[in-house]
């Protein structure tokens, strides 16, 4: 059921598919995904951890020697430390950011919610979150998770990608057009 899915194929579709019907059967889905997050959250902090993920200079086993000591320092265990494990066995960590990416989507199916991503100026508060996440329930009919990045250079307003929709309200985008309308009158 969830292999049908287009959007988690390839590699990366398989491991989690594997890991999230797993984490589904021994009704773990939520911490598995909280582990992936402070997997990525390490992998996006430290320079040397993605190196290490990335590189195929390292050998398997001290790879996974390295891997093991980061997830004892981190607090990740049981499943998501395993998985993680078996990719680097697998010689598969290289692809750790797409499976974690492609687990994301395997939850949110599962739990009848829907993605969007917001780039905005600077971060938003509480308040604006759930507005949005009402404003965006009411387009889609669906709980909607927002994954939100911080871009100062589109100046204010915010972005909106969700599915294959994207909404564009940045005030960058709105000077562009001005700057265009200008050129055409002049």
């Amino acid at each position: 059921m969830a292999a049908e899915d287009t959007s988690v194929s390839g590699v990366s579709g398989r491991y989690a598919t594997a890991l999230f019907e797993l984490a589904r059967d021994q009704k773990v889905v939520d911490e598995v995904k909280a582990d992936l997050d402070k997997f990525e959250a390490l992998l996006n902090e430290s320079a040397d951890l993605k190196r290490l993920v990335r590189s195929p200079v390292f050998a398997a086993d001290a790879q996974s020697k390295a891997l093991t000591a980061v997830l004892d320092k981190a607090g990740i265990a049981g499943i998501s430390a395993n998985f993680l494990k078996v990719l680097t066995a697998n010689r598969r960590l290289f692809a750790v950011a797409d499976v974690i990416r492609a687990y994301r989507v395997l939850v949110a199916k599962f739990k009848g919610e829907t993605t969007a991503d917001v780039t905005v100026a600077e971060a938003l508060s509480d308040k604006n979150l759930d507005a949005l996440k009402v404003a965006l329930k009411s387009v889609t009919g669906k709980d909607v998770a927002l994954n939100v990045k911080v871009d100062p250079a589109i100046i204010g307003g915010l972005v909106v990608k969700l599915g294959s929709r994207m909404v564009d309200g940045s005030l960058r985008t709105k000077l562009n057009s001005i700057k265009h309308a200008m050129k055409e009158a002049g």
